[in-house]
């Protein structure tokens, strides 16, 4: 028995359970459970991150990560347009990732730029290294959910800022006039950046061992980002399920929800009211750490490393709070918001990554003040 057999074993023996025990009730959730731990193994072969590719983009004009980020939104565009226009598949509502335009959401997208930076990871970042074996990213996590939580608190006072509705192109202009337009601007965007001296592609690549071309991470997670639309009637989210565990977190310590006006909603309440696994987000987002292990694992490259310097520390636990904070102001991080919200023809999405790029521009020079050079 090699040395990775049994973490391995573990970790089929968990996912495998757990998507049985999903499977007793109810098969849609288990097959959400089956398409997050295709997310975390896609992550982990093919390095799919965003944090990293904005910051050699700011540092060094290194644009290389930047083409595969666009024609992923570009496919999940096209491959979403004809369901959203339908509203419904086999019987199931379907609604696309939207959300209001306005102050907090801005400001939030900001703040959970300069959090990525600090942190090394965004939402996706954080979930498939943690799960890969980062101690330091599981303690971002932890942070996430803090400030998720946190900024719940507090919701109301930043939504009366001003705000604007949702505005959803594809329901203004049409969704095919819509979707092949922000389709070709995306993709022509992906082809101008794109060096022509560049390839995606790896000469050679393991299906199971990895590493994957950039390009091979994109499609798939085009493909499963359509895949959960179908499943949850919805696209691909990552942070909601940050804040619930927070708020589960302060509950059992002793806090209580029935005068806040944040978890006094229908919604919030009844997921704070149920299980873990109950919560679409929460058991995608477990089932992405687990299949990121596998990864990890399969690859030969799960050795967690637990010395950390008392500046990292601090970084991941500041970035972490911003990043939770944020992202519950903005509707969402990079997943949520803008892969999920662009491909859905929100306008929210495009400004999202506007002010996100703004905010990773302030992470990276804070970055130093960590130690945190590259």
């Amino acid at each position: 028995m090699t040395s990775r057999t049994l973490p391995l074993l573990l970790t089929l023996a968990i996912a495998v359970g757990l998507t049985g025990y999903l499977a007793l009730a109810s098969g849609r959730m288990a097959a959400l459970f089956v398409v997050g731990l295709l997310l975390g193994l896609t992550l982990y072969h093919s390095s799919f991150g965003f944090s990293a590719a904005y910051r050699r983009l700011i540092l060094h004009g290194d644009r290389r990560a930047i083409p595969a980020q666009l024609l992923m939104v570009a496919l999940a565009t096209l491959l979403f347009a004809p369901l959203l226009a339908a509203g419904e598949f086999a019987g199931r509502p379907l609604v696309g990732a939207v959300a209001p335009v306005g102050v907090s959401m801005f400001f939030g997208a900001l703040l959970f730029g300069v959090g990525m930076q600090l942190a090394g990871g965004c939402g996706s970042g954080t979930l498939y290294t943690a799960g890969a074996g980062s101690p330091r990213m599981l303690l971002v996590l932890a942070a996430f959910c803090a400030g998720g939580f946190w900024a719940s608190l507090g919701l109301g006072a930043w939504q009366s800022l001003p705000e604007w509705p949702p505005l959803v192109l594809g329901e203004r202009f049409g969704w095919g006039v819509s979707a092949s337009l922000q389709a070709l601007l995306l993709g022509a965007a992906a082809l101008a950046l794109r060096r022509r001296d560049e390839s995606s592609a790896i000469a050679s690549w393991h299906l199971w061992r990895g590493p994957w071309p950039l390009l091979a991470g994109a499609v798939m997670l085009a493909v499963l980002n359509l895949a959960t639309l179908l499943l949850a009637g919805h696209p691909w989210t990552i942070t909601w399920a940050f804040t619930l565990w927070g708020a589960k977190f302060a509950q059992a310590v002793g806090w209580s929800a029935a005068q806040d006006p944040f978890w006094s909603q229908p919604f919030p309440h009844a997921a704070l009211e149920s299980g873990i696994l109950t919560d679409v987000t929460s058991i995608m987002n477990i089932a992405l750490m687990l299949g990121a292990a596998a990864g990890a694992i399969l690859a030969g490259r799960f050795s967690p490393v637990w010395r950390m310097s008392v500046a990292s520390f601090a970084a991941a636990l500041l970035g972490g709070l911003t990043m939770g904070y944020g992202a519950r102001l903005a509707y969402g991080c990079n997943i949520g918001a803008f892969f999920s919200g662009v491909a859905s023809t929100s306008l929210h999405g495009w400004l999202w990554i506007v002010a996100a790029l703004l905010g990773s521009w302030i992470g990276v020079r804070l970055r130093p003040l960590f130690g945190l050079l590259d």
